[in-house]
């Protein structure tokens, strides 16, 4: 069972990142998508730990922001942008039955451009005015949006007959699948609060938020196009980590 469970965390990580894995392994990428918010908390520490180095090396915090910001795009090799992109085409066309063919068109309208850039530039100014606890924000960040990107998953139905998200809900198991990443991320926000007591209530309800903008996310895309697609799982990763770093530089 445990090497079963591995071979599928190795599978969500050659999904969802760039990183290598061995071909030993031999991957299971059915049901992978429940492990898309460890893998998110997994990438986010990963991103922390350069952003320490960066900041040891005393690199400039505006420097350091957008270094953190383009590797977080390169490690997932633009996979969530890529979606958040197609999404705001489709949802710029008036007409709701032209929407996923718009999204299907792999070339980048002009909404999606400038989605992306908006994107990239709320991350990097919001990374920039956050100074302390960034270790625990950028894997937090990341978690909650796929938890949020799962929560989707399991809620909303799927709007194409055949799909690069379709195999997603293929098996998945409710509500189990949901509380594996949750479980994670409050285990994660326990040890933030059990290291910082002093800051403990404002850890709490930046978690509270964060899990609400995951939420809201998902029901935002259900709500405008009537369900969801591998695009908008994207857009939900991408938009959820956005406002989670803009609600970590209001100081709690």
């Amino acid at each position: 069972m445990l090497l079963l469970n591995l071979n599928s965390l190795l599978a969500a990580l050659t999904f969802y990142t760039c990183f290598p894995v061995s071909p030993n392994f031999q991957l299971d990428f059915s049901r992978i998508a429940r492990w898309a918010p460890v893998i998110g908390l997994l990438l986010g520490a990963g991103l922390g730990l350069v952003d320490l180095g960066l900041d040891s090396l005393h690199v400039p915090n505006l420097t350091r922001s957008a270094i953190v910001v383009v590797l977080w795009i390169w490690w997932t090799g633009g996979l969530h942008l890529d979606g958040a992109m197609d999404a705001a085409d489709g949802l710029a066309v008036q007409d709701p039955d032209r929407r996923l063919i718009v999204m299907s068109d792999s070339v980048t309208g002009a909404f999606g451009a400038m989605v992306a850039v908006v994107i990239i530039l709320l991350k990097t100014c919001a990374l920039t005015e956050i100074t302390p606890d960034r270790l625990w924000i950028l894997p937090l960040a990341a978690g909650w949006s796929r938890w949020g990107q799962v929560l989707s998953i399991a809620l909303y139905p799927y709007l194409k007959v055949q799909g690069k998200g379709a195999f997603h809900r293929q098996g998945m198991n409710i509500p189990q699948d949901i509380s594996i990443g949750l479980a994670c991320l409050v285990a994660v926000t326990s040890c933030q609060i059990y290291l910082n007591p002093a800051h403990g209530l404002s850890i709490v309800v930046r978690a509270i938020a964060s899990c609400g903008i995951a939420i809201l996310a998902g029901y935002y895309f259900d709500r405008r196009l009537g369900g969801h697609t591998g695009d908008t799982y994207g857009a939900v990763v991408e938009w959820t980590e956005t406002f989670i770093l803009c609600l970590c530089t209001i100081p709690i």
